[in-house]
Formats: structure tokens, C-alpha cells, sequence
């Protein structure tokens, strides 16, 4: 993980992150000053960024809004203090509402960001200074040091182009942390069309099956907030195994970038899990990154010992045989 060392320090009243990198300064320079490249990792897992304003010189404001597996949205805002083109700068980190307007009842940091060259790469150094002991502590109790560990931690794919960071290397499972799991694939194609396949039931019906030998029995599916969906496998003759399916809700759908549902195994009493599909396109090719997050760590491990990535792998060259080079 690029993440070396997160520590606050009371009596300095700061919060240091240190990163290293296997790219040049200036790559990485660029994975924080250009907002389509910070909307990929300012946010831990789950909770990407999306950028409404980005001015990138001193005195100027960059804001953006948060938005969580479930549709909640927390806002931030940027003000702008100083720039060392190419080795550092310095901005005013507020909490801030979905609409840009900062919270004066939450800490204010001054974030110092400093890159430098290494041996191997990169290195960041990230220096949050708080103007209280308080307000040191309250935003390492809500979760600032795991938090912004699992944000950077994604940026290994920001920096390296798709295709060089996942071309060839099929579907990848992570495990995050006790209740979370990234699943990747990189899809050969466009992202609308990889959008449309995941929310058109007569495309999904043609890829979404798991091993040969399967069929897709029901595909109802509502894509809209708040809408339902069913899905059902059944054998084919002379293929074992027992039918089964999965129901859930839409939470969030942001077409055709980002789509959360709730997944529960039709007819049990297990629990649900939440599903946090993304999908980035560069150069031609569509990165899909589903986060799953579970309710325990049981579930998780109970999930995954079905041979769950193998499946996945199964489907999603399906899509690309089928749909992308048909």
C-alpha cells in the first residue's frame, strides 16, 4: 500500500500522512491539482468526490460534495494559500454543506501538501495543522487517519494508466478492511456501453451468467433511486447446481458513473450486502470497481469462499466477447 505512516501529534497540533510512489513528482503533481484526477481518490472507498468548482491559484476555491453509499452527501471546501508549482501547496480545509457553504461549527485545517523526488518515485507528505488540541482530536475521532489511509491508498490506479494498471490481470479481488472488499475489471469498451450492460436487462441477460452452463431466468430491474430489482440463475439440462437469485434497492444512481444497490439472496434470511459500482473510462477502456461492504466479517469470508471472483471473471469476459466485440 502507498501509505508509509499516518501520525497526529498533540503538542504540535498536526496530523502527518507520508506516501511513496512508483511515479515521477510531476505525475503525481498532477493526481492533485487536476479535479477529474482527485474525484478518483479524495474520499475513501465508498464515498468518491465530485468536484462543482476547482481554482487552482492562490486565493482561489475549489469545493466538493461527498456522497455515500446510501445518498448521503458531505461537503468540502478548498481556499487556496499558497502554490510552489510542481513541489508543494497549501490550502484551508473546511467541512462544508452539499451546497458549498462552510460549517463554522466544525475545525478548519491548514493542509501543507509537499512532493518530492525518490529513488523509486515519489513521495507525499501531507501536514494538516488544527488550531486546538480539540480540534485535533475531533477530526481523528471521526475517523480522519482510516479514512484518509483507504482514500490515498487508491491512488496507485489514478497514476498509472488503465490499460498498464489492469490489462491482462482479469477480475481482482482486495479485501479492504473486516467488512469491505474492492472487486476491479478492466472492460475493453466504452462506459456507456458497460453502463447500459449493467442496467439493461435484455444486454444483461446476455453476459450476466456466471459459468457456461447457466442461464438468467428473471432480469427485472428499476435503475432509478428507490427502484427494485430481481435477478434469477437457473441450470441448464445436464448442468449441476440449484437455482437461486438476489433482490435489492437502487440507492444511489449517478448514469454512467456510479450506481449503489443493496443485494440480499432471494428467499433466505441471510443479510445484505451493499454494492458500490463505479466506472472510470480512459483511453477506450472502462475500469468497473464494485466495493462490498458486509456485515461482518463471517459474511465476508462465507462470500468469498464461494468462488464468487471466478464467477465475475466468467461473466465479465462474456461482456466482452459478446456485447463489446460483436
Amino acid at each position: 500500500m502507498p501509505v508509509t505512516a499516518v501520525t497526529s501529534d498533540p503538542e504540535a497540533l498536526t496530523m502527518t500522512l507520508v506516501g511513496e510512489f512508483a511515479a515521477p513528482v510531476d505525475r503525481l503533481w498532477r493526481a492533485f491539482t487536476e479535479p477529474a484526477q482527485l474525484e478518483r481518490f479524495w474520499g475513501p472507498p465508498g464515498y468518491p468526490s465530485t468536484f462543482r468548482e476547482f481554482d487552482f491559484a492562490p486565493g482561489g476555491r475549489a469545493s466538493y460534495v461527498m456522497t455515500s453509499p446510501k445518498g448521503e452527501r458531505f461537503g468540502g471546501v478548498w481556499e487556496v494559500v499558497q502554490i510552489d508549482d510542481g513541489s508543494s501547496f497549501t490550502v484551508l480545509d473546511s467541512f462544508a454543506d452539499e451546497h458549498g457553504v462552510v460549517n463554522a461549527d466544525m475545525p478548519t485545517g491548514r493542509m501543507v501538501f509537499t512532493f518530492e523526488a525518490t529513488d523509486a518515485g515519489s513521495r507525499l507528505t501531507s501536514v494538516s495543522h488544527y488550531p486546538s488540541v480539540e480540534a485535533l482530536e475531533q477530526v481523528v475521532a471521526m475517523g480522519a487517519v482510516e479514512g484518509s489511509t483507504l482514500a490515498m491508498n487508491q491512488l496507485d490506479t489514478v497514476l498509472q494508466g488503465l490499460r498498464e494498471y489492469a490489462q491482462g490481470k482479469g477480475t481482482r479481488t482486495e479485501i479492504l478492511t473486516d467488512t469491505h472488499v474492492r472487486i476491479t475489471r478492466l472492460i475493453d469498451g466504452p462506459r456507456e456501453l458497460v453502463w447500459r450492460a449493467h442496467t439493461e436487462p435484455e444486454l444483461m441477460k446476455q453476459w450476466l451468467l456466471g459459468p457456461d452452463g447457466w442461464r438468467m431466468s428473471v432480469c427485472e430491474i428499476d435503475p432509478a433511486v428507490g427502484g427494485r430489482y430481481r435477478y434469477a440463475w437457473e441450470p441448464l439440462e445436464g448442468t449441476e447446481g440449484e437455482p437461486f437469485g438476489f433482490d435489492g434497492e437502487t440507492l444511489v444512481s449517478e448514469a454512467p458513473r456510479r450506481s449503489v444497490t443493496t443485494e440480499h439472496m432471494t428467499g433466505t434470511d441471510f443479510p445484505s450486502t451493499t454494492n458500490d459500482l463505479s466506472l472510470y473510462e480512459e483511453d477506450g477502456a472502462t475500469l468497473t470497481t464494485t466495493l462490498i461492504e458486509y456485515p461482518d466479517k463471517e459474511t465476508r469470508d462465507m462470500v468469498l469462499a464461494t468462488g464468487m471472483t471466478d464467477g465475475m471473471e466468467a461473466s465479465y469476459a462474456r461482456l466482452e466477447r459478446e456485447l463489446i466485440s460483436a
